[in-house]
């Protein structure tokens, strides 16, 4: 166990360093292309910058409103009887706009359910299974320039909800 401390410790470093030694070796001016790489990097931050703060808006009104509780009433009637807890709703659609919104309310259930709870397993894992859709979208065609979107929310909406079945599955295939 502790080789693999060790090996944890030393990786990003190590890898640092192999391809500085790559680029010095190709002859590349490491430090210069580095100072471009920021730079783009710094000018992708500021154009996503206002679609970050307004996805992190829409996700506390909703938080703060009581909309998001009211949807995930009537939602989880429903999905209460196919097996998926009622109370994992609010997770799953808050998921879909941002991940750190979603944590915390992950935590909110590991308070209230326990971490080895059915609620908890299942959620462990749909947060795993699933995408930050509306984050994801907006930041990635955005940056790219994509204009339509065609099949994309459809797909991901599939895919989050085959992600929240095989979560509800995963779960109670195997309990605590």
């Amino acid at each position: 166990m502790q080789l693999f401390l060790y090996i944890s410790d030393f990786i990003v470093p190590f890898l640092i360093l192999a391809i500085v030694a790559y680029g010095i070796l190709r002859e590349v001016n490491v430090y210069d292309n580095f100072i471009i790489g920021a730079r783009n990097g710094f000018l992708t931050v500021v154009k996503i910058m206002p679609t970050l703060i307004g996805l992190m808006v829409a996700v506390g009104i909703l938080r703060a409103s009581g909309f998001l509780d009211f949807i995930s009433q009537i939602i989880g009637h429903f999905s209460a009887r196919i097996g998926f807890p009622g109370e994992l709703v609010p997770l799953s659609i808050v998921k879909m706009f941002s991940s750190s919104a979603a944590t915390g309310l992950l935590l909110d259930i590991y308070k209230d359910s326990g971490t080895d709870s059915l609620c908890g397993r299942i959620a462990s894992i749909s947060m795993s299974c699933t995408e930050t859709i509306f984050y994801t979208m907006s930041v990635y065609f955005m940056t790219a320039k994509v204009t339509k979107t065609r099949y994309t929310l459809p797909g991901a909406l599939i895919s989050t909800l085959a992600g929240l079945a095989a979560s509800v599955f995963l779960a109670m295939q195997y309990p605590t």
